[in-house]
């Protein structure tokens, strides 16, 4: 076996080394050490279906990081970035499109130490052309559901008229679109709910102009498993007052709920009612999370506090211990 000749010079066995890196450390690394290093795959299940005559709704399969989560999805349209959306969320509307245009998207994941994945494979989509259009479809009819095991349903409905034709139809649940397949359907798969949690569903239709029709009666589902799923309300509540350039801000802190995806959006109520909310964004904390917010100038008056957030299946969480606190003595 052949050793390192004796003519080569220190400066030119760092540069060696310097390239050997690529594969192995030359003090001889650790086991398993690059695992640690792999950015987050790539997203499946990418799809894209126009939902109207200037957007296209983009959807994808969550995706596992190799050693932390994913943080954030970007969506590129070509070569350019044009949404960014929390790692909880699974699909997007790409709006200000063009009329009669194919469009090309792409899906890439970036997790929490902000490595960015490969991107998923490409999907076309075709907007419709545009057309003066005042009128919105009529409402989908006879929406029937049940559940698919624990965290899936299946929705099927009535087919919408419209005097232009239906694009597309969303699904909401709560009010809040979480899903969307083309007009030529009417059947979807909602994923990515929660076991033994039931759950209120209504579809709307658009047209190729953004009319969007009145929703259709609201089915009622329940998914499989029993209720004993992860607690939903946000723990380790604290709340305390402060007094800054003559107002009174609370300041709370809580330690977000652990379920399936990361939790961006919160509510918070004072003194019973729906005070303000936040949304924190993609880089959203798992761990400790704040919030500061004014309360007014008068001292000693006394507030009751709580927070709930918004859960990634389109759900409100339970609400955490209330808190009551005091704003500064009287003067």
């Amino acid at each position: 076996m052949r050793g390192v000749p004796a003519a080569v010079s220190p400066r030119r066995l760092a540069a060696l080394c310097a390239v050997f890196l690529l594969v192995t450390s030359c003090g001889g690394g650790r086991s398993g050490e690059g695992a640690a290093d792999r950015p987050p795959g790539a997203p499946t299940g990418v799809t894209a279906e126009a939902g109207s005559a200037t957007s296209v709704h983009v959807m994808w399969n969550a995706v596992a990081a190799a050693d932390t989560e994913v943080s954030r999805y970007e969506v590129y349209q070509g070569t350019t970035k044009v949404k960014e959306v929390p790692g909880s969320k699974h699909m997007v509307d790409v709006t200000g499109l063009r009329p009669s245009t194919v469009y090309v998207f792409t899906v890439r994941a970036r997790d929490a130490e902000g490595r960015l994945g490969p991107s998923s494979r490409e999907v076309r989509a075709t907007t419709p052309g545009a057309a003066a259009d005042d009128s919105a479809p009529t409402r989908p009819a006879k929406l029937r559901g049940r559940a698919a095991g624990s965290r899936a349903v299946q929705l099927s409905w009535s087919a919408s008229t419209d005097d232009r034709g239906v694009v597309s139809y969303d699904i909401q649940q709560g009010g809040t679109k979480i899903h969307s397949v083309g007009g030529n359907q009417t059947a979807a798969v909602v994923t990515g709910l929660r076991p033994g949690t039931r759950y209120v569903f209504t579809v709307r239709a658009r047209d190729a102009a953004g009319n969007l029709s009145p929703a259709g009666a609201a089915v009622r589902l329940t998914t499989a498993g029993s209720g004993a799923a992860a607690p939903t309300a946000p723990t380790g509540f604290r709340a305390t007052s402060h007094r800054s350039g003559g107002a009174y801000y609370l300041d709370l802190s809580w330690v977000p709920p652990r379920v399936d995806g990361v939790v961006t959006e919160y509510e918070v109520h004072l003194d019973g009612r729906a005070a303000t909310s936040l949304v924190q964004g993609g880089d959203a904390s798992r761990a400790r999370a704040a919030y500061r917010f004014y309360v007014g100038r008068e001292a000693g008056v006394t507030h009751r506090v709580r927070i709930r957030a918004m859960l990634p299946d389109g759900t409100w969480g339970g609400f955490s211990a209330e808190r009551t606190v005091t704003t500064g003595p009287r003067r």
